[in-house]
């Protein structure tokens, strides 16, 4: 480890990377080592084959992908292979989120039947479509489902080792798991399902195997160059970081040669998007996507109709481009203002209230894809777990949910079953529908349930990576750290801790004056001076006072700004104490 910057040493060792080829395998990823081979799952030559025999025989395919920007980008990485091989015969097909809801449903299969679709590929969703795959074959379509959720039951949900399987710690074969029952689809590409090495995949991850595979399989044969499927790598990239999902293994391969990809891409649709943003492509960061992509490709199904995010990812038209990029980012402010009135009604009602342990908030009126949002808001501000509930266009009451962390949801729901006609979703989020006769006793049962299921957390008073003067924040230092970028979940951005620095001021800055965001200008004693800022906050957002003049603690990573394309390493706050 010595041939390492102390800096960055410090904190490899801290995330346990303890020695030289440790360290160099995680800082520099390798297509051919780090990505596995596709066929290590279970179904993968089935689903090649199946694929071939369809598109030789000039069948007709249809694309069913998830709404959200996991599934829309999966969508895109197959419809490349599709224009590629000059198959031509499929369509694409996304739900709407607030009408026909998450998954696999009926009344499009019965749509699919009638336009003589002989093969369905699903994205992202239908490991739990027993029903439904059962209804296609009936129909005559082959399925081939493609996807990354849990195949849960009733049985999986309430076994003791529920919470370590569904974060990928134990395999589905394990004996300590009953059996769980799977959709007969023609083929099931899900490394949850499987031996497949990767546990942790998001669906376009697996799209992107899929795609792989039959490169592998049949590239000689449509004479498509060796590693032409790279370029598909900045979707699936962007589906990684957007979905959250562990950035270690071969998930941190996908997003870092994603982000390089990304920097290249040749999609009018996403240059047409940054450069409304003012992001220049070839410096895009994973807080780019995060902050500004990935909401701005989910407001076409929260407001609007998630086919609008799929044709600006596909679309080769320069002009639709470029009004998809507008539409988007118009309505993405609509959600924005949308949002912050949902926050106000809430703010006003829990004020009323005591809270309990667990929150459950309503209204018939409130829009159905935007609840999540309001969610996970709430449960950062009040550090509870959070049900948000509306009407969906069904007439429906439906919601989302988001955890601090204390409780697994789908535990919590399932303790709770019975108030719930459907619910589903992984341990910090969920979705749930509710029947109307019971939603005004939710928010008591699950705080009682609540009691049975909730974990013991142990927070560390000053939790930190290293600590360092402000004289620490420098070029040098930022390059050392950038070398463990792409940040997320499982690599998140080492948290720098300044002890005693002085606030010599204060400034609101934000769009139009709004003021919504806080810089804060420190000092210490080797004189350096730096800018720290922090989004969406407040004097009033921290534990500490924030004062001209007073000394504080720091918990911050480092920033670099190039707003105006002109560069500025400050700090982001992460906490102030």
């Amino acid at each position: 480890m010595q041939k390492y910057n102390e800096l960055l040493r410090i904190i490899l060792e801290k995330r346990g990377i303890k020695t030289a080829e440790e360290a160099d395998i995680f800082l520099n990823p390798d297509y051919e080592r780090d990505l596995h081979d596709p066929f290590l799952m279970r179904d993968m030559e089935k689903a090649c084959v199946k694929l071939f025999e369809v598109v030789e025989n000039g069948e007709k395919t249809m694309i069913y992908a998830d709404y959200d920007c996991d599934g829309i980008p999966g969508a895109v990485i197959l419809e490349d292979l599709f224009k590629k091989i000059g198959y031509k015969n499929y369509e694409v097909y996304i739900p709407n989120r607030n009408g026909e809801g998450y998954g696999l449903n009926m009344s499009a299969l019965e749509d699919f039947t009638k336009r003589g679709v002989k093969l369905l590929i699903t994205i992202d969703l239908g490991i739990t479509a027993i029903e439904e795959v059962a209804q296609a074959q009936v129909d005559g379509i082959d399925v081939i489902i493609t996807d990354h959720h849990l195949p849960i039951t009733e049985k999986i949900r309430n076994a003791e080792n529920f919470s370590a399987f569904a974060l990928g710690d134990i395999n589905p074969g394990d004996p300590r798991l009953p059996k769980f029952s799977l959709p007969k689809a023609y083929a099931i590409l899900n490394p949850k399902t499987d031996g497949y090495p990767e546990k942790m995949l998001c669906g376009a991850g697996v799209i992107f195997k899929f795609v792989q595979g039959f490169v592998k399989k049949y590239g000689e044969y449509y004479k498509i160059k060796e590693g032409w499927e790279k370029w598909g790598l900045d979707m699936a990239g962007l589906a990684t970081l957007s979905d959250v999902v562990p950035l270690i293994g071969e998930n941190r391969a996908i997003a870092y040669f994603g982000m390089k990809v990304l920097r290249k891409s040749p999609r009018p649709g996403l240059q047409k998007l940054l450069s409304k943003m003012n992001i220049e492509q070839k410096f895009i960061t994973e807080d780019d996507i995060g902050f500004m992509v990935t909401p701005r490709l989910n407001a076409a199904s929260r407001m609007d109709d998630p086919m609008k995010a799929y044709e600006l990812l596909s679309t080769e038209d320069e002009a639709e481009a470029g009004a998809i990029a507008g539409h988007l980012s118009k309505i993405n402010d609509d959600r924005k203002t949308m949002v912050a009135g949902i926050m106000r009604e809430v703010n006003k009602n829990i004020e009323k209230r005591e809270l309990r342990e667990v929150i459950v908030v309503g209204n018939p009126k409130w829009k159905v894809g935007v609840l999540g949002l309001v969610a996970g808001k709430l449960s950062g501000e009040h550090q509870k777990p959070v049900f948000v509930w509306g009407k969906d266009e069904n007439d429906l009451i439906k919601g989302s949910c988001r955890s601090d962390g204390s409780v697994s949801l789908v535990e919590l729901m399932t303790e709770a079953s019975e108030f719930f006609s459907d619910f589903g979703g992984h341990e910090m989020a969920g979705g749930f529908t509710v029947q109307s006769d019971k939603i005004h006793f939710l928010e008591e049962t699950l705080s009682l349930s609540y009691r049975k299921v909730k974990r013991e957390m142990t927070r560390d008073e000053i939790a930190y990576d290293i600590k360092l003067g402000l004289d620490g924040v420098n070029m040098k230092n930022w390059k050392e750290l950038e070398k463990m970028a792409p940040f997320g979940l499982e690599n998140e951005k080492p948290t720098v801790f300044f002890e005693g620095v002085n606030i010599e001021k204060i400034k609101k800055f934000g769009k139009n004056g709004s003021g919504e965001h806080l810089e804060l200008t420190l000092s210490d004693a080797s004189g350096q001076k730096v800018k720290a800022v922090s989004f969406f906050s407040s004097v009033d957002s921290f534990g500490a006072i924030l004062e001209e003049g007073r000394k504080i603690n720091l918990l911050a990573n480092f920033d670099l700004s190039r707003f105006g394309r002109k560069e500025e390493l400050r700090l982001r706050v992460v906490d102030i104490i």
